[in-house]
């Protein structure tokens, strides 16, 4: 070999050491960038919906409308019309809701586990009842329309009493409790009773949670002759009031502390039944919780 193709030839190997070099580099690199990307999808992956930068608390609400009781006289002709209000106001301002009408026990206990299911620990979670209710020793219990209600006892095995759900709710770490229970109505049951059973037990609130109810502990309320109970009437009056259908939905400045909407809603009701109603708050919120955000995605 001549001392010029020996100069070739080590040039070339040189040239081919650096092109390996550059492409070993280059995959490299590549596997790197892979690598992290792989990372940060795993890392969005892990997070829980709604730790986005920027997004809002979830919103999610159970309601459930209940008039068609075999044991009454007559349908109640107002729980389902405010269950479909109700509903309408709160997907209004960002509420995932699950409606119930005319619920079983077994409706009933499913509807629960399917909210139960969907609470996270940022969750904003709602309850409304509408329909009969009946106090047995401290607890209330809402009465599902297939109930065979005789005696006390039955009312503890075909019901379901509103501090369970409370306290599935505060099991599954939701940051704030609203609670709405229309059913403080005089019911066909209580005659079969021995002891007094009268609206609603007092119903104590847990941790971080906002309880109305349409009459204080042991009173009951006559239904009007409207579309919707006295309280639904109310209560949509001073949520449909808050800015629903505001052309900008950034618009924000007319949103209102729940527990000032529920105050208003019960002050209004004592005040044009002369005190013949007085609907029930209790509170034990800490959470900012308002109505009237109105931007579709909860807060």
């Amino acid at each position: 070999m001549s001392l010029s193709e020996l100069r070739i030839s080590r040039r070339s190997v040189a040239m081919a050491a650096v092109l390996a070099g550059m492409v070993s580099l280059a995959i490299g690199a590549h596997a790197a960038l892979n690598m992290r990307a792989l990372d940060s999808a795993r890392t969005i992956a892990a997070q829980q919906p709604g730790e986005a930068v920027g997004k809002r608390p979830s919103r999610i609400a159970l309601v459930i409308g209940n008039g068609h009781y075999p044991d009454a006289n007559t349908p109640l002709a107002q729980p389902i019309n405010d269950a479909r209000a109700l509903t309408a106001s709160l997907r209004r301002d960002g509420f995932d809701v699950d409606v119930v009408e005319d619920a079983t026990r077994d409706d009933m206990s499913r509807a629960i586990g399917r909210l139960k299911s969907r609470i996270r620990p940022d969750s904003v979670v709602m309850l409304f009842f509408g329909g009969y209710g009946v106090q047995v020793g401290r607890e209330s219990y809402m009465i599902p329309v297939d109930a065979a209600i005789w005696t006390e006892s039955d009312v503890r095995r075909d019901a379901l009493s509103i501090e369970s759900v409370l306290d599935v709710m505060k099991e599954q770490g939701a940051c704030a409790k609203l609670v709405v229970i229309d059913a403080s109505r005089r019911n066909p049951y209580e005659r079969r009773f021995r002891t007094f059973s009268h609206g609603l037990a007092p119903i104590t609130a847990p941790d971080n949670a906002l309880i109305l109810t349409s009459a204080t502990p042991g009173q009951v309320a006559d239904d009007s002759a409207g579309q919707h109970s006295v309280l639904m009437s109310e209560l949509l009056n001073n949520l449909d009031s808050l800015g629903a259908g505001d052309p900008n939905p950034a618009e924000t400045s007319k949103a209102v502390a729940a527990e000032a909407v529920f105050n208003k809603t019960r002050v209004a009701i004592s005040r044009a039944s002369e005190g013949a109603q007085v609907p029930s708050v209790s509170s034990s919120l800490l959470e900012d919780v308002r109505f009237g955000v109105n931007d579709g995605a909860g807060g």
